[in-house]
């Protein structure tokens, strides 16, 4: 039998954590019609706007074909704008997706909070913040080189 270690058991918790995050946030953000993936990438262009969709891609962590669908659906429910600059696609939101964000963020940030304020103290979770931002940033240098 396999003995894991203790890096592939942290690994393993952070991917069900991650999981099982996605899941809660999608149950809770049924009532607002829409998913945690659209909310993540939502947010993203509300923060980055005029953001490209190959950028976008990048800060949510999805393939351009990925992306490519998500924004198509964005876009017919009318929460995005796309326009196309010769090979480059620049996304905003529309005034619906901007009307959504202030409707859905504080709910979201809250729900997301909670998660950790029920469970952690908050030195853990200033603790925890610091071992995740480096261990980001780690993950982000590997990528890099």
């Amino acid at each position: 039998m396999r003995k894991n270690t203790l890096g592939s058991l942290i690994w393993l918790r952070i991917a069900r954590f991650t999981h099982q995050s996605n899941l809660l946030s999608n149950e809770f953000l049924k009532e607002f019609g829409i998913t945690a993936a659209q909310f993540d990438v939502l947010n993203q262009v509300f923060t980055y706007q005029p953001i490209t969709q190959s950028g976008l891609a990048v800060k949510v962590t999805v393939t351009e074909g990925g992306i490519s669908r998500m924004l198509t659906r964005l876009e017919q429910e009318e929460y995005i704008h796309r326009k196309q600059e010769w090979k480059t696609k620049w996304i905003t939101l529309s005034s619906k997706g901007e009307e959504k964000m202030e409707e859905v963020f504080d709910h979201q940030l809250t729900f997301q909070t909670s998660i950790l304020n029920d469970c952690l103290t908050k030195e853990e979770q200033k603790t925890f913040y610091k071992l995740m931002t480096k261990l980001q940033k780690h993950t982000e240098n590997k990528l890099e080189n």
